[in-house]
């Protein structure tokens, strides 16, 4: 077996494979599919969106400008050229919307001059449907290697000798490829230019962030007021995607806990149903023109118990204090060593320890989920304006219950500015 056939199967599985997310949840649902009818019996209506303007795409001179920035960047770096693969930083520069398989499609972005695409002769037409720059189309026959193509375009540009970045998700057996006959290139990776592009957000992200965020929180808002005992995590999750796609949001993710269950941060495959004194968490996402939200909201059903209680308040001052923390110039690690000294205050922990705080208190988000820099223990990326975080400080205690909530925010030159309001209380959760 070769490595591209190899490396189809791995697409294959790609496909196939049930997210991180998705595994918690159980398989994604389609936005038209059928509902248990006891839950089509208790259907409101949805609620309205907040009042604002119309959300675009991502326009064509902002791609344009985003290549413009990474070549200066690559420049002053000595970087000749970037190679970047199918995936979220492809359609961030050049707006590509295209999937991996053992057929590579990818982009040879030179520090001077047009890009130069590479993808198969027969995808051609469907790749220029979403490419948003300039750029010349190299494509390659199924008898021929992508690769190739690609050094073809290096020597044209006379890198010889010089440095060649790679986008740091691409795939082993491509950069192998180009090891052997890159001209002589220095290869090395490319991670540090994309970050200084993709981490700081424009106001037309952010407010594809901001219409992503309203839309799941206004299904969560639909979603628990629907809840009924009896209800298994998969019903609840189920409701949570139609809702999400009705209200104009392609869920990305629904993850329901309940009950122990909520103790593990992403879940676990024992069956579950609400009952009276269930803690009932929710993490979901959807996505608008690529761009994704991330909440989590965590209630009990029925009458919480005093320690649910507590518990819920200290991670609702965790939240607080992420945001207390967040000041332009300060280290983004600097913000998960203060919820985490606060919880250790309050006999959670120490560190990572459960019962406590076991994952990092946040992570960068746009074009994917999860993305640089993270609120975690030594990060030391300096917190700067139009960076974009989730924060959601849980607290686990395994055997009994968790509690998450997550809001996503951005910086400003004034602090952060959060994209949704923080749930207000336990009896008041969304």
């Amino acid at each position: 077996m070769n490595v591209r056939q190899m490396a189809a199967m791995a697409a294959e599985g790609e496909h196939k494979m049930i997210s991180k997310r998705g595994f918690l949840a159980g398989a994604m649902a389609s936005a038209g599919m059928a509902l248990a009818p006891r839950l089509q019996a208790a259907a409101s209506p949805l609620p309205v969106l907040p009042a604002g303007a119309e959300v675009k795409p991502i326009s064509p001179e902002e791609h344009a400008a985003r290549i413009a920035r990474l070549q200066g960047l690559m420049r002053a770096a000595g970087v000749g050229a970037m190679i970047v693969e199918s995936g979220s930083t492809l359609r961030y520069f050049t707006g590509i919307q295209w999937w991996r398989s053992e057929r590579v499609t990818a982009v040879v972005i030179p520090a001077e001059g047009d890009a130069v695409v590479v993808t198969p002769a027969f995808e051609e037409p469907s790749v220029r449907e979403t490419l948003r720059i300039p750029a010349e189309v190299r494509p390659w026959n199924e008898d021929e290697d992508p690769e190739a193509r690609m050094i073809g375009v290096l020597r044209d540009r006379k890198m010889g000798g010089r440095k060649l970045a790679i986008e740091p998700t691409t795939r082993f057996f491509i950069v192998d490829a180009l090891k052997r006959d890159a001209l002589d290139c220095e290869i090395v990776s490319g991670e540090a230019l994309i970050a200084q592009c993709r981490q700081i957000k424009s106001p037309a992200e952010l407010a594809l962030m901001q219409r992503a965020n309203d839309i799941t929180l206004a299904a969560l808002r639909h979603v628990h007021g629907e809840v009924r005992a009896g209800m298994t995590q998969q019903d609840i999750a189920d409701l949570m995607d139609k809702t999400s796609a009705a209200l104009g949001g392609p869920p990305e993710f629904s993850l329901v806990l309940l009950n122990e269950a909520s103790a593990y941060p992403h879940g676990s495959h024992k069956p579950q149903a609400v009952r009276e004194g269930s803690v009932i968490l929710m993490d979901c996402g959807a996505q608008v023109h690529g761009y994704q939200s991330d909440i989590s909201r965590s209630w009990v059903f029925g009458e919480p118990t005093a320690r649910q209680r507590k518990v819920w308040n200290t991670v609702r001052r965790g939240q607080e204090i992420a945001l207390e923390t967040a000041k332009i110039g300060v280290p983004v690690g600097a913000i998960d060593d203060a919820v985490r000294a606060y919880y250790a205050r309050e006999g959670w922990g120490p560190g990572y320890r459960l019962p406590g705080l076991s994952h990092r208190t946040g992570h960068g988000i746009g074009l994917d989920g999860h993305e640089s820099a993270y609120l975690v223990h030594g990060d030391a990326t300096p917190l700067q304006e139009g960076m974009c975080f989730s924060d959601e400080p849980g607290l686990y205690i395994p055997g009994e219950f968790g509690i998450r909530l997550e809001d996503c925010w951005y910086m400003t030159a004034g602090g952060p500015k959060l994209f949704t309001p923080l749930a207000k209380s336990l009896d008041q959760p969304i």
